[in-house]
This record gives C-alpha cells, sequence and structure tokens, in this order.
C-alpha cells in the first residue's frame, strides 16, 4: 500500500502479554516448611508427654500406696491433668484453621490455666490435711529411683519445649513447657522430701514440699489466664471476650 508520500509499512497486530503470577519469594516458602517441620516436632513431644505421663499414672500411684505417701499419689494424679493439658495442645497445633484475635489460642491458654488450677488446689488441699493428721510415708527407694528418672526427662522435655514454642511463636505450646517444667519441679521436690525422710525421718518434708509447688501451680494458673487475654495490638472486635 502507498499514499502519496511513499510506501506505508504494514504493522502486525501486537498479542497481548499474559500477567505473570508474582514468585513466592524463597524466605517465605522456607519460613512455612520451617513452620510446618517445628508443628511436628511440638506434635511428637506432646505425644511423648502424654505416653510418659500415662506411665506416670501407674507407677507412681502404686509406689505411693505402697509406701502411704501423699505427695507421690499426688505426683500421680498430677500426671493426669498434665496429660490433658499436653492434648489441648495437640489439639491445637493441629487446627490450622484461621484464628481472628488468636482466639482458638486464648481458649486454650484458659484451659492449660485451669489444668494449672486443678494441680494446685488439689495439691495445697491434701499437703494441709496431711501436715494436720500428720500422716507418716514409710522409706520408699523405689520411688527415688523413679523420680530420680521423672525429674530427667520432665526438665529435658520442657527444654526441648520451650525451644520448639519459641521458634514456632505457640503460646500454647510454650505454656505447656512451663507445666512440664512444673512437673520436674514436683518430682524433685518430692524426691528431696523422700530422701528427708528416708534418711532423717523428717515426715513432714513430705506434705511442705507438695505444698510448695501447690502454690506454684496456682500462680502459673494466674499467669496463663493473664496471656489468654487479648493482646494490646490485636482488634478488640475479634478477640474471645
Amino acid at each position: 500500500m502507498t499514499d502519496r508520500g511513499g510506501p506505508i509499512a504494514l504493522v502486525e497486530p501486537v498479542e497481548p502479554v499474559e500477567p505473570v503470577e508474582p514468585v513466592e519469594p524463597v524466605e517465605s516458602m522456607t519460613r512455612a516448611r520451617t513452620d510446618a517441620e517445628l508443628t511436628r516436632r511440638g506434635i511428637r513431644l506432646e505425644w511423648a508427654t502424654n505416653a510418659w505421663n500415662l506411665l506416670e499414672v501407674v507407677i507412681t500411684i502404686w509406689l505411693g500406696v505402697q509406701a502411704r505417701s501423699l505427695a507421690l499419689v499426688a505426683f500421680g494424679l498430677d500426671s493426669i491433668v498434665e496429660v490433658f493439658a499436653s492434648t489441648v495442645v495437640i489439639w491445637n497445633l493441629r487446627d490450622n484453621r484461621h484464628d481472628p484475635g488468636d482466639q482458638r489460642v486464648h481458649r486454650a491458654l484458659r484451659l492449660i490455666a485451669v489444668a494449672f488450677w486443678l494441680l494446685g488446689a488439689f495439691i495445697v488441699v491434701a499437703s494441709v490435711r496431711g501436715l494436720i493428721l500428720a500422716v507418716r510415708p514409710e522409706s520408699s527407694p523405689g520411688g527415688i529411683v523413679w523420680l530420680s528418672l521423672a525429674a530427667t526427662a520432665m526438665f529435658s522435655l520442657a527444654l526441648v519445649k520451650r525451644s520448639t514454642a519459641r521458634a514456632l511463636g505457640s503460646e500454647t505450646l510454650d505454656a505447656e513447657a512451663s507445666l512440664t517444667f512444673l512437673d520436674g519441679c514436683l518430682s524433685s521436690s518430692i524426691l528431696l522430701a523422700l530422701v528427708l525422710n528416708s534418711w532423717l525421718g523428717w515426715w513432714w518434708t513430705d506434705a511442705v514440699a507438695a505444698l510448695i509447688v501447690g502454690g506454684f501451680a496456682i500462680a502459673q494458673g494466674f499467669r496463663n489466664w493473664r496471656n489468654a487475654a487479648p493482646h494490646l495490638d490485636e482488634d478488640p472486635g475479634t478477640a474471645t471476650p
């Protein structure tokens, strides 16, 4: 085709360019994989805690009945409460649904706080009763050996749980790590009481050790309940009342 000024070049139509899908940053993909691995580790730790605590329920209560030790029986019953707390954490870690205002997390923290209070109230009441009635437990070499193992296991689990919870940013796992640490403190206190009773005949140490840990459990319950309150950076309209 030509016009008065010379030939005119034909321009071919340009095909529309398809939009390029944004590429997910490598850092985000790595973070997602890391969170998934940490979540699986947290769940495995909680299942390991449940298995150990169920073993504690049977062995410790049996040893406590044999030695008439209030602290040993209380320690066995405490393990039932800890199974509940670990189960709450497993439920929370497995639930991947959107959680506006961390409502599910706060409910889980309140449940763990109630577990602390139940544990603490039982231990305090039983300890005071033991002191008033002057309950004198017998020597329990088996209890000393078992509590040595229990303290080592609980402190180790608490350490790994705490590091996993901090890396994952899980409030419920961190709270349950405190409960596992409490279990280690409880077993250590009762271990000391059993040793003193066996060597020096100090029968009252059995109840006093449990009483101190019971008070600590109640304090931990209040701590977790406060942590369950909506954070300052959350939308008040989405937080749990």
